[in-house]
């Protein structure tokens, strides 16, 4: 008991830079509803843009009809999001990195959606699209919210209504029934 109140007390002391860095990779700032720290939410947000275009550019060739409908939605819709957000870093407004790849929790359900074909592409494509989603909406509710960059902010609040409707179309994937499929 005595090692976790030193613990805990440590991560306060270090600042709130670790704090909120360390909260959002375990998942802590989510949970309590904590806005992540600017170069933590532009990170994630890059990370996730590519996640989603690079799945839904597989979903266009394996997919059902559903899928390759949903995806060519994703794809516009998170090139544009990418491209904004470079644009808002790239005037040097906001002090942050964005990375040039996925992290390898991403790049694993990349590749598991790479050797996945038929219905397990299909599940894993739907149920990673809606998780995808819900940790978007909370991260950009988060930041809007809470975030300390002004320009960023407001962005993250004008995108928030088109990921929720994202969400929206995810948890539809898969209970429409595809040409040819019945719904037993």
């Amino acid at each position: 008991m005595k090692r976790t109140a030193i613990a805990i007390a440590c991560v306060l002391l270090a600042g709130p830079a670790l704090a909120q860095s360390l909260g959002e990779k375990t998942g802590v700032n989510s949970a309590l509803g904590v806005a992540p720290a600017t170069a933590d939410f532009v990170k994630e947000v890059a990370i996730s843009d590519m996640f989603e275009i690079e799945s839904s550019k597989l979903a266009q060739q394996k997919g059902n009809a559903q899928e390759k409908s949903f995806a060519q939605q994703m794809i516009t819709d998170h090139t544009k999001t990418s491209t904004e957000l470079k644009g808002l870093v790239g005037e040097k407004k906001i002090q942050a990195t964005l990375p040039t790849e996925l992290d390898s929790a991403h790049q694993s359900k990349l590749d598991k959606l790479k050797n996945a074909n038929g219905k397990d592409f299909s599940s894993d494509y739907n149920s990673y699209q809606v998780s995808a989603h819900e940790d978007a909406v909370s991260l950009f509710e988060r930041y809007a919210n809470g975030g300390d960059n002004a320009e960023l902010k407001n962005w993250a609040g004008k995108t928030l209504p088109a990921l929720k409707h994202h969400l929206d179309m995810a948890k539809e994937l898969g209970k429409a029934p595809s040409v040819g499929q019945s719904n037993k």
